[in-house]
């Protein structure tokens, strides 16, 4: 049993740090360059939030 979980522990698939760090660097990008637009899209959904918490 032991042996299994050290095997499984030394294995190598999956994602590795540098994909990670790939996939993060794209994801901060799009938000940068989408900023103006999401900001909107968060604003819009509270306002809606906002306006139907009260008929509840």
């Amino acid at each position: 049993m032991i042996e299994i979980i050290k095997s499984f522990l030394k294995e190598e698939e999956g994602i590795g740090v540098v994909e990670m760090i790939l996939i993060l660097v794209v994801l901060i990008g799009l938000v940068i360059l989408f900023k103006e637009q999401l900001t909107k899209i968060v604003k819009n959904i509270f306002k809606t939030i906002e306006s139907k918490s009260g008929e509840v």
